[in-house]
């Protein structure tokens, strides 16, 4: 079910891959807020599911990549 994904859980949506895989960088009750590749946003977490390997190392990738050229914590 969508509510066991918390802070930090590697994620896709369920119906589009318009967004990219993500990970969740907030909880607000039924919602999760989501770093996806392209940009972020709010989403039900029924709407969403467990990345895959692949998903988790793309998105870990793209993290990593950004943290190196900005800084900061991604």
């Amino acid at each position: 079910m969508g509510a066991a994904h918390t802070v930090g859980a590697f994620v896709a949506h369920t119906g589009t891959d318009a967004y990219g895989p993500g990970k969740v960088i907030g909880v607000d009750g039924e919602h999760r807020r989501v770093r996806f590749v392209y940009f972020v946003a709010t989403i039900r977490a029924d709407d969403l599911r467990a990345a895959s390997d692949d998903e988790t190392a793309q998105v870990s990738s793209w993290l990593r990549q950004k943290q190196q050229r900005y800084g900061g914590h991604w």
